[in-house]
């Protein structure tokens, strides 16, 4: 898999998320810190409830053990590590591999469907 650099980490301000295209997609990057470790997830930015690129935009937080984001207009948590919607698990995002080679953010540009 190719991966794609889509922004610096300086780009995401800690417990937050940004919006990037990938292969046509939009895709929602977040940086979360846990303690003194940092942690970057990719989801697909369309929130399948409200029908909109908006996910990146959400609150980023930790619900019943799972580091979520809150979408910002019905307020669904989907799970960042497996894309799952915790209030519907019949609904799911994508999740996209990323990584980080020194100050850059990698996505993979071919997504992942989530489990």
């Amino acid at each position: 898999m190719k991966a794609v650099v889509v922004c610096s980490i300086q780009d995401i301000a800690p417990d937050s998320g940004r919006a990037a295209l990938v292969d046509g997609q939009q895709v929602a990057i977040f940086r979360v810190k846990t303690g003194s470790d940092e942690r970057f997830f990719a989801i697909d930015n369309f929130c399948p409830f409200a029908k909109a690129n908006v996910l990146s935009r959400g609150i980023v937080g930790s619900l019943k053990g799972s580091i979520v984001v809150a979408s910002p207009i019905y307020k669904q948590h989907f799970d960042l590590q497996s894309g799952v919607c915790l209030e519907d698990a019949t609904v799911t995002v994508r999740t996209w591999p990323v990584s980080v080679e020194g100050d850059k953010v990698l996505i993979s540009s071919k997504e992942r469907v989530a489990a």
